[in-house]
């Protein structure tokens, strides 16, 4: 009896124990309210750009080649009378460097002897033409006097024949004596171009600056054989103007569309983090290039380096300035995005269990698409009050990509917007955490308001 009597009493003590915990849980269960999480409407200026990143570019570069091949001998000097390196200041003419130019004076010295027996030719040429011209001239005077004879008893017939054979050779070697000439004045013609070639090839040792500008490349050492072939060897690379600069950078083509010359630009380097640089548009490259099935245009940007900070080929991280709105409402981006379930949509002011009600009084508002509102210019955004959250319609402006310019009537600065609701999981495990347990320093947890 004693037995029966505590095995009866443990049942119940155990009964009344799980009706504690069901009552504990489903009474809870039932009387949660759903948390948001919010963000104020905000007030301020909105820039809309695209971004990208380009490599800061000299707005002309030249590379000075060598035409021939040889050893470099020597460095020129710059306007500072410093030996030509990286960085140096050079005028239009300034010498850079000298090729060993043995071989080409020795070439142009025996063109020059060439040229000289050439002429020299011409004169005997000329000699021998009066040579011809003088026999000739005896020629026909014995032709003459053998006609005024002819042949008789004084002038045989053969030598009436010899004398008229020997004024027709004579007239015949006049005529190969001009032509001689000829020749010999075409082959000073030709020496003449060969000794230019060399020559040409003479002053190619001293490799000269096409313009005024900046070294900003030396590509050889004193002692250093450069070989010209079909392609010039890159002796310097020379910009014309550092005071001027370009941006090349390369744009998605789904951005492209945007870009138009004369577009304000504003871009950043590393080497100068805190300093914000300005530039525009100046065109848009067509050559698009393809990598991993993705299209890109290279745009140039204009900027002014007056102040030589920007050396050439640094990293820019760009943006192109799309437009530009002053002291207009900001949401945020989330807020445009979020729309409660059906489920969650009270209908005549009527509360589902666990959510606040939708209007104060109101009926649902009717089911919309919130990506074609967006399209449209228009979108939604949930206004909370206290705990109830209502759709407040905006016409949508600017967007910077985290928030949007809004236009409307109902809205105002200081609004709480829902971005999202805290599951109730997130909710227990807050709640449950000890005020005891230590806490992670700098720990951020979400804020949420019901």
């Amino acid at each position: 009896m004693n037995r029966l009597f505590k095995r009866v009493l443990l049942m119940l003590l155990i009964l009344v124990v799980l009706g504690s915990i069901a009552w504990l849980f489903l009474g809870r269960g039932n009387d949660h309210t759903a948390l948001f999480r919010t963000e104020e409407v905000t007030r301020g200026d909105l820039i809309a750009t695209i971004s990208a990143t380009g490599t800061v570019e000299p707005e002309e570069v030249i590379d000075v080649g060598a035409q021939v091949a040889g050893q470099i001998v020597a460095f020129g000097k710059d306007k500072f009378d410093k030996t030509i390196d990286y960085g140096s200041v050079v005028e239009e003419g300034t010498v850079l460097a000298w090729i060993d130019d043995s071989l080409y004076a020795s070439d142009v010295a025996q063109a020059k002897a060439q040229l000289a027996q050439a002429k020299a030719g011409v004169l005997r040429s000329e000699a021998d033409l009066g040579q011809l011209q003088a026999r000739l001239q005896q020629a026909e005077r014995d032709w003459y006097r053998a006609k005024k004879l002819g042949p008789s008893d004084a002038l045989s017939q053969s030598d009436f024949d010899a004398a008229l054979s020997a004024c027709e050779v004579a007239k015949a070697n006049v005529e190969v004596g001009k032509a001689a000439i000829v020749q010999a004045r075409d082959a000073v013609a030709e020496a003449e171009a060969a000794l230019r070639r060399v020559q040409r090839n003479l002053d190619y040792c001293t490799i000269k600056s096409p313009v005024k500008g900046v070294i900003i490349d030396r590509r050889v050492n004193i002692g250093q054989t450069v070989v010209a072939s079909l392609n010039a060897p890159s002796l310097f690379l020379l910009a014309k103007d550092l005071k001027r600069m370009q941006v090349w950078i390369a744009v998605n083509e789904a951005d492209i569309g945007n870009i138009k010359p004369g577009q304000r630009v504003t871009f950043t380097v590393d080497a100068h983090p805190d300093e914000t640089f300005q530039g525009e548009v100046g065109k848009v490259r067509l050559n698009a290039t393809m990598t991993q099935n993705v299209v890109t245009y290279t745009v140039e940007v204009i900027t002014d380096n007056s102040s030589g900070k920007l050396l050439p080929y640094l990293t820019a991280n760009a943006k192109f300035i799309l437009g530009e709105r002053n002291n207009v409402l900001l949401v945020p981006n989330a807020a445009l995005r979020w729309t409660p379930l059906p489920g969650q949509i009270a209908s005549n002011g009527g509360k589902r269990s666990g959510m606040p009600s939708t209007f104060d009084g109101a009926s649902s508002p009717e089911p919309f698409s919130q990506t074609s509102q967006e399209e449209a210019g228009q979108g939604t955004v949930w206004v909370l009050h206290g705990s109830l959250i209502k759709p407040v319609r905006v016409r949508l402006g600017l967007s910077d990509g985290a928030f949007t310019e809004v236009q409307s009537d109902e809205l105002k600065e200081g609004d709480q917007l829902v971005l999202g609701e805290l599951s109730q999981e997130t909710t227990s495990s807050s709640s449950a955490v000890s005020p005891f347990t230590p806490q992670p320093f700098g720990r951020n947890r979400p804020s949420s308001r019901q």
